[in-house]
């Protein structure tokens, strides 16, 4: 089942329910240990295409590590059979242009949480071309092998503003990812005006409803208001590590008829720069 999320009331229940290299993944790790079980392996991807400002940018990166040692957040992870969970936090852009800012850190708490927070704020702020959504679900999945820690669940958290128009088709990847048994959850950027000029579409929520995200229990949590930008990121973290969907706060998507072409992005990019 896929949903829809309403931020606030998330945050309510979650409270009360108490690598460098740009496109090259991480060597393989060891086999892990029964000790290295983990809640879930969380993969943050976090789009820096040039639609977005720098800005934008900024409040993304602080809005992820605000999120990561909120109360909210400390309280979900309480609720997990092994109280851990494993995070890393990568930013993309084109299909080739992927950047591991903070490899795979478990938080078990508040002073792990608070250096993982660190850890993402620290690093240098960038921009890049093209937006590859598809190339970012293809860099994540080798993450997932490549680390010491065995999860319950395994969730790639994908950010972005605007539709794939590089790479493959972008459910090619989604589907390769989902017969894997990994969850994609999306976080649609709509804070702005659409502009066309920057590859923009109007209804970028139910685009990665239809086209981005898959899996059990995956949902969007979309942000059309700037001020709702840190929140809306707190919101699906604390249900992402909770691994709780409270009935009154979502709406699921029913199955229906494709609402918007999954390659609309790629449309627009040819028509503009005809390639």
């Amino acid at each position: 089942m896929r949903w829809c999320v309403s931020i606030g009331a998330v945050l309510v229940a979650g409270a009360l329910a108490g690598g460098d290299t740009p496109g090259v993944a991480a060597p393989a790790a060891p086999s892990p240990s029964v000790d290295a079980t983990v809640d879930v392996e969380l993969i943050l991807a976090v789009d820096i295409s040039y639609s977005m400002d720098m800005d934008e940018l900024a409040l993304q990166r602080e809005g992820y590590a605000d999120a990561i040692i909120s109360k909210e957040f400390l309280q979900a992870l309480k609720t997990g059979p092994t109280g851990k969970v494993a995070v890393t936090y990568f930013e993309w852009a084109a299909s080739t242009d992927q950047r591991v800012v903070m490899p795979w850190r478990v938080i078990d708490g508040p002073e792990s949480a608070g250096a993982v927070a660190e850890d993402i704020r620290k690093a240098p702020l960038r921009r890049a071309s093209r937006t590859s959504i598809s190339g970012a679900i293809n860099f994540a999945m080798p993450l997932f092998d490549a680390n010491a820690y065995r999860g319950i669940r395994r969730v790639i958290d994908i950010s972005g503003d605007g539709p794939n128009n590089n790479g493959e088709p972008v459910t090619i990847a989604r589907d390769a990812a989902l017969a894997k048994g990994v969850t994609i959850n999306g976080l649609p950027i709509m804070s702005k005006a659409t502009n066309y000029a920057t590859m923009d579409i109007e209804n970028l929520d139910i685009y990665y409803e239809d086209c981005v995200i898959g899996g059990a229990g995956s949902f969007v949590v979309p942000i059309k208001i700037r001020e709702k930008f840190k929140e809306a990121i707190r919101t699906k973290l604390v249900m992402e590590v909770a691994h709780r969907v409270p009935e009154l706060s979502v709406v699921p998507a029913a199955t229906r008829a494709q609402r918007v072409s999954c390659t609309i992005g790629e449309k627009i990019w040819q028509e503009r720069w005809g390639q």
